[in-house]
């Protein structure tokens, strides 16, 4: 995949296992770094919480060198970082309120939203949005605070209900939500209940009402005609039980990495593909052009997107393998390297989306955002070409209301150089030079078993994707051996 990258002033949130041992090799062309596997293997150390004074973002030219910038200080949206969990002294009373409370049923994708709220990703939201939040999201693509100032929040949070469900809240004031499974979650207070315009939601957060959007299909299309908006209590952490729950850093434990590992600059970098060397080079890159303008430790934050994806981008548990490889043989350094997981789900709604995803790393900390060419992008459903401008995601960045502590760094398209046989920065003057091999080629490549040029991804991760692909295939064929016979 080729990518156009821009860096940006944000506030990110991610949170890694910090114990990995490093040791570094240099070579004539490349400084790599060694290290033992981190992939279901290290446990979140202890994180330490740090008290320094305010300090705000200061000019290269007037940082003190000896003064330690924390990252953490930079403030979420807000003010404060939102937390909505339930103390451990009050839940048996809150459990207690719930069960005489009407219930309402969480889909999968509403647990996810359920974890975004409340830990802070969407501060200063402090519930799913009643409607005249609904209708600034919607319409303006930020919030406006009771101090006139305003705040991004480019895609709408909600909570759909149906007909019957409506009709069982009555007149309540206050519902309990309850996972897929039917345990207790969270609790729902001071309601309003507002009706779920559906086509107008899908037009504006998508730009298009066409069939196949896939989060539409699996989230919107299907769901009631009400959408219920309250403030939100999380009866306890939310847990998937997975393996992976110890990736799952919110805000708050990211700030305190951050803090930990005295970082000056923090830069995100979102993904939910696996890792190649393309987005190697513009990460290290990235980290080199930070040393350059006179930051001392600035820390990369890997940070896969979590929760729901289309049916045919790799799994969660794949990717996190993949990634832990591409720590493994030395392309990223997992000293400077923080990897966790962004619980939210995947929208695929392009420049609308591509701002969430830079506010909810904001508020996590990082202050350095990096986005790709066509960032939340995906091929149209009905037509042959791209949904969006793939250079509308960097350039709505730039602009967008809310998001002025974003400070761009433009980044040229990284491609593969069939000369040189490695992933480079394309030249347009030796363009037929150049390979772009997309998210959609790659899969191609490891579903068929087919190997990708040398220097396109390190061998560790591409194998992974190999042994996913080669099991998909197994799990295929009793079944068409069954259809044939």
């Amino acid at each position: 995949m080729s990518l156009t990258i821009k860096l940006q002033h944000v506030v990110n949130n991610t949170h890694v296992n910090p114990t990995t041992a490093t040791a570094i090799k240099k070579t004539r062309s490349a400084t790599q770094f060694h290290s033992r596997p981190i992939y279901h293997t290290n446990p979140l150390s202890p994180l330490a919480l740090t008290r320094t004074r305010k300090i705000q973002s200061l000019p290269t030219s007037s940082r003190n060198p000896k003064m330690v910038v924390k990252s953490s200080l930079i403030d979420p949206d807000g003010g404060s970082l939102v937390d909505l969990a339930v103390p451990e002294g009050k839940r048996a009373e809150r459990i207690a309120a719930a069960e005489k409370m009407p219930k309402v049923k969480l889909t999968k994708i509403d647990l996810e939203w359920v974890h975004v709220i409340g830990e802070g990703w969407a501060s200063p939201l402090k519930g799913f949005m009643r409607e005249d939040e609904y209708l600034q999201s919607l319409h303006f693509n930020c919030l406006r605070m009771k101090d006139g100032s305003f705040v991004n929040m480019s895609l709408p949070i909600v909570l759909a209900v149906d007909d019957g469900v409506k009709e069982e809240i009555g007149g309540s004031d206050s519902v309990a939500l309850v996972g897929p499974g039917g345990d207790l979650v969270a609790i729902l207070t001071s309601i309003e209940i507002f009706k779920h315009n559906k086509e107008e939601r899908i037009a504006r957060t998508w730009g298009t009402t066409a069939p196949g959007l896939p989060y539409v299909d699996e989230a919107i299309a299907q769901t009631g005609n009400w959408l219920v908006g309250g403030d939100l209590e999380v009866i306890n952490p939310i847990k998937y039980n997975d393996g992976l729950d110890n990736y799952r850093l919110s805000p708050k434990q990211l700030r305190e990495e951050f803090d930990k590992r005295e970082a000056d600059a923090v830069f995100a970098f979102q993904l939910r593909n696996p890792v190649h060397n393309g987005h190697a080079l513009l990460m290290n890159d990235t980290r080199k052009r930070l040393l350059d303008m006179g930051y001392k430790n600035p820390i990369l934050l890997l940070h896969p997107l979590g929760g729901f994806t289309k049916a045919d981008d790799v799994p969660l548990d794949v990717r996190m393998e993949q990634h832990s490889k591409v720590l493994e043989d030395g392309i990223l350094d997992p000293e400077t390297t923080i990897v966790a997981i962004f619980p939210s789900p995947m929208l695929y709604a392009g420049p609308t989306e591509v701002q969430w995803h830079a506010k909810a790393r904001l508020n996590a900390g990082a202050n350095f955002y990096i986005v790709g060419r066509d960032p939340a992008g995906m091929a149209h459903p009905t037509e042959k070409r791209d949904l969006y401008d793939p250079d509308h995601g960097k350039k709505v960045l730039s602009m967008a209301p809310g998001l002025e502590k974003l400070n761009i760094l433009p980044f040229r398209v990284a491609a593969y150089d069939t000369v040189a046989k490695k992933m480079a920065f394309f030249e347009p003057s030796r363009a037929k030079d150049f390979l772009f091999i997309s998210g959609t080629k790659m899969r191609t490549y490891a579903r068929t078993g087919e190997n990708p040029p040398d220097g396109f991804m390190c061998p560790g991760g591409w194998q992974v994707l190999v042994k996913y692909y080669e099991s998909l295939q197994a799990e295929d064929s009793p079944t068409k051996q069954t259809v044939n016979a």
